[in-house]
């Protein structure tokens, strides 16, 4: 065997290569990444949402709605207006701080990209070092070994060395005076181009998802759980009960900086990240808050595919029965699933029913109970009530409400204590409609069921096709439910 000592392992190393920098040219000529990263974020925000908006007003795919167009004006409980001028306020406050940030930011530079290529290739020869001791541990001969390898598998033989590898050495200098230099294997350099260029990015990126998820959903809890918080900042994003594309950002300007700006600006520090990487945090970002407050439960939609946390798991929170529910934003529900504050309760709600009937569904489908909120209705009694064990018991105000006005009725155990949770909390938003929000929700709830049930017999005795009638469906419930249903923000929906 042979014996190598601690000098060895540093000596033979290959060389890195010499390198000059220079500014990196902009993504867009004549913009500054710096400006781009300020105005990319907020251009796709509105571009997105003004995609959905067209779909809406055209009213294309109406079987995926999580609400029918009518559910928009009746009950929420701000105007269109207001949510513009509040999201716009938003926009200005983080472009402020973006500007700021940065300034903070040293510029982007390249031209030592093979540099950085060539320490992560030293360091995975480095490691290769470790090979020959732990071999021998496990009782191998490593020169026996090698010398077997090195005729038909030279590189491997080097390997087995602890990344010795004597067909790369090259020579140069005197007659008299010849220096040999090593260079990197091509696996070597493969693996540190991609260590380099995907996988340390990869960690960046997720290290940014960890932190603003972290950041979100304590803060977002908090506001839930603190009364006073709640109904002086974060009582204003839940007047929207039916959530539309650009109410995402629909906030408290105070709310805005601390939840969104503030926590993408630390998440964007703690990743370790450029100004390049971070243009597309924030993008990405962006287009998944808006895509959570779409209204629309896309089945191909890639961003409501990768992660459970989509639009039809954002809007039990906006419902009065879910608020203190579903607190986990913008990318995954990790926090809401390991802490227990995830919704229990199933689609308790006949509402999602009746945007199934509205949109033509079959019959058959409109018995299925978890494609919106995908919650298992048998969770709610088997499952650990905390963090909600106490919540009937303070929802004093809730005592005020008559029985028949809280529906729907979630079923028994946690679901049952997130419910009365919830509700009283829209209680304590009296700015925001308070008692009646419920009143209200309770009779539209019931006319829904009713509707469901007048439905199905309707299905069944008609001599008309299936499309026809249910088309007529269609309209009769939004009609019925809300008069003129097409009307949405002055525009005719298509019929």
């Amino acid at each position: 065997m042979a014996n190598y000592s601690r000098s060895d392992i540093y000596s033979d190393l290959p060389p890195l290569p010499e390198y000059q920098t220079s500014l990196m040219p902009s993504l867009l000529p004549g913009i500054p990444d710096k400006l781009l990263t300020v105005i990319l974020p907020i251009a796709a925000y509105w571009a997105l949402s003004m995609l959905f908006h067209w779909i809406d007003t055209k009213d294309y795919f109406p079987q995926y709605r999580l609400h029918t167009p009518a559910e928009v004006s009746s009950r929420n409980k701000v105007s269109r207006w207001e949510v513009v001028r509040d999201v716009v306020i938003q926009q200005l406050i983080q472009t402020a701080v973006g500007w700021g940030l940065g300034m903070t930011e040293p510029d982007d530079l390249v031209g030592k990209e093979e540099y950085d290529v060539a320490v992560w290739a030293r360091r995975i020869r480095m490691a290769q070092r470790l090979i020959p001791t732990l071999l021998v541990l496990i009782g191998l001969d490593v020169g026996g070994l090698a010398k077997n390898l090195n005729q038909s598998h030279p590189v491997l033989a080097g390997v087995v060395l602890g990344g010795r590898y004597s067909a790369l050495q090259t020579t140069s200098g005197q007659p008299d005076f010849v220096a040999s230099t090593p260079g990197f294997t091509a696996w070597e350099r493969t693996l540190a181009s991609a260590l380099y260029w995907f996988l340390v990015p990869a960690i960046q990126y997720g290290i940014a998802i960890v932190v603003v998820d972290t950041w979100q959903y304590f803060l977002h809890r908090a506001m839930h759980m603190n009364k006073w918080m709640y109904t002086t900042f974060h009582s204003r994003h839940h007047r929207l009960y039916v959530p539309y594309a650009y109410g995402a950002l629909y906030n408290h300007p105070f709310e805005g900086f601390l939840l969104d700006t503030l926590g993408a600006s630390v998440a964007y520090k703690l990743a370790g990240m450029n100004t390049r990487q971070g243009m597309w945090f924030f993008t990405a970002s962006t287009f998944k808050t808006v895509d959570d407050h779409c209204g629309y439960a896309l089945p191909w939609d890639p961003l409501q595919r990768l992660t459970s946390n989509n639009a039809g798991y954002h809007d039990v929170h906006h419902q009065s029965w879910g608020i203190k529910t579903n607190f986990s934003q913008p990318f995954f529900t990790f926090w809401d699933r390991l802490l227990g504050t995830v919704w229990t309760g199933g689609d308790v709600s006949a509402r999602y029913e009746k945007a199934r009937v509205a949109a033509q569904k079959k019959a058959d489908q409109d018995d299925k109970k978890t494609t919106i909120t995908h919650s298992n209705v048998a969770d709610s009694a088997t499952q650990d009530p905390r963090p909600y064990q106490e919540d009937k018991k303070t929802a004093t105000g809730l005592a005020s409400i008559p029985f028949k006005d809280q529906q729907p009725h979630p079923p028994q155990g946690k679901a049952e204590l997130q419910a009365a949770g919830s509700r009283q909390q829209v209680l304590d938003d009296k700015k925001g409609g308070g008692p009646q929000v419920l009143i209200r929700e309770a009779a539209e709830e019931k006319e829904a069921r009713s509707l469901l049930r007048r439905a199905g017999r309707r299905r069944t005795a008609s001599s008309l096709s299936q499309t026809d009638s249910l088309k007529g469906l269609k309209d009769r419930v939004t009609g019925s439910m809300h008069g003129r249903a097409g009307a949405l923000i002055g525009m005719e929906s298509k019929r």
